[in-house]
């Protein structure tokens, strides 16, 4: 079972203290290294200088831990006070939520587990109460939210993938490969696709929000 569907047993304190805020705080340090894949129970003991014993009279399991680093970053994601346009706080919850998975790119792959942590509640809470104010309900509200979701998701993690696989000399060949064969890829040519110094991924993702809360 999830953690967020266990009640959490009182646990006697150590010294020095360790608590879950303190572990979940040393997780997202690891996963920002290392990755997901660098992320060990025996490593996070290390991290907090405590035993792995220590750690399991807080957490369960690796994946109790995953779950609760996720929620964490999703509290860096600012829910907006409200205006009276609707649009322009999906707007703003989209845009920060973007940036904060570009801060901790880990976080794209993960989201697809049980999102059940009360920063992530929240703020999909916000979201479909602003697309609510814009008049949707039913199976609409359900699809814009995932629409929302996924374009999001989406658009950071190929950023994120991409920043880190690829340095300026890459994009710049990867341009240029598309513009070698011009008769092949006419359609990418005209369109500047891979093109840095057309568009920007911060325009890309500002003209894509426009399209899906136009539509």
């Amino acid at each position: 079972m999830t953690v967020w569907l266990r009640e959490t047993p009182d646990r006697p304190r150590r010294t020095p203290p360790l608590s879950r805020e303190r572990i979940v705080d040393a997780a997202v340090a690891l996963l920002d290294a290392h990755g997901i894949e660098g992320l060990t129970m025996r490593r996070l003991a290390q991290q907090l200088d405590v035993t792995s014993t220590a750690l399991y009279w807080h957490v369960q399991t690796k994946d109790d831990v995953l779950d609760l680093a996720v929620d964490q970053i999703f509290g860096d994601v600012r829910i907006p006070d409200g205006s009276k346009d609707w649009r322009d706080d999906v707007r703003t919850l989209a845009r920060d939520w973007r940036e904060a998975i570009l801060r901790h790119s880990w976080a794209a792959r993960l989201i697809g587990r049980p999102m059940l942590g009360p920063n992530v509640l929240a703020r999909t809470e916000f979201l479909q109460s602003a697309l609510v104010r814009g008049g949707l309900d039913g199976l609409q509200l359900a699809v814009a939210t995932r629409v929302i979701a996924n374009y999001v998701i989406g658009a950071a993690l190929t950023e994120a993938t991409w920043r880190q696989t690829a340095d300026p000399r890459e994009r710049a060949e990867a341009r240029r490969h598309i513009t070698a064969s011009p008769a092949a890829y006419p359609t990418l040519n005209a369109s500047g696709h891979l093109d840095d110094a057309r568009w920007s991924d911060d325009e890309l993702f500002e003209r894509g929000l426009d399209a899906i809360l136009v539509a």
